[in-house]
């Protein structure tokens, strides 16, 4: 007997429409962020992607406030960032991945940013992203995002992370262990 595969990375009708309403809004209220594309043309995208429509739900639902930040020259996939002003809420008080998770003997947090990034459907931004972000607003002057840390930092123990204060972006080290309830991580997905 074969069993039936069921898609829970699909949204309800009702969720579908909300979730294009608040897009389309946030879109028409941020446009520059977007010089020069047309939401009709993203909403088509995001129409026939419905899984990664609902990976941006996710988004939405964990505070991030997703916004699309420029389109890709080459795929012509439009690219879409967490837009919130501060680290999304949902998304806080995670150490860096598992391994870190697991390291912790006591008081562990609940989850990881790269573990909830891939639940998600999503990517941490990198540094280089999390710069480009900050040239189309103001965002994590209370909060800090952790970001995709390189490999060779990562083998040692180590993680970064980014926030602006003083009008500046910094990029921070810490453990990959660490956690703090200011410290989330924004994602990027390509639709």
């Amino acid at each position: 007997m074969s069993k039936i595969k069921i898609n829970k990375k699909k949204l309800s009708p009702e969720q579908h429409e909300e979730l294009l309403f608040a897009l389309k809004s946030r879109f028409e209220k941020n446009m520059n962020r977007h010089n020069g594309l047309e939401w009709a043309n993203v909403q088509a995208k995001l129409e026939a992607n419905p899984e990664k429509l609902w990976s941006i739900n996710e988004m939405e639902n964990t505070g991030g406030e997703p916004d699309v930040i420029g389109q890709d020259k080459k795929t012509g996939e439009y690219l879409f960032y967490d837009c919130a002003a501060e680290s999304p809420k949902g998304r806080r008080s995670i150490c860096y991945d598992h391994e870190a998770l697991e390291s912790r003997k006591e008081h562990k947090p609940e989850n990881s940013a790269l573990e909830m990034a891939a639940e998600m459907g999503i990517e941490l931004l990198t540094e280089e992203q999390y710069r480009d972000l900050q040239k189309l607003g103001i965002f994590d002057t209370k909060t800090s995002s952790w970001v995709k840390t390189p490999s060779v930092i990562r083998r040692l123990g180590g993680a970064i992370f980014c926030d602006r204060r003083y009008d500046h972006v910094f990029v921070y080290h810490n453990g990959a262990e660490s956690y703090y309830a200011a410290r989330g991580f924004r994602g990027s997905i390509s639709v």
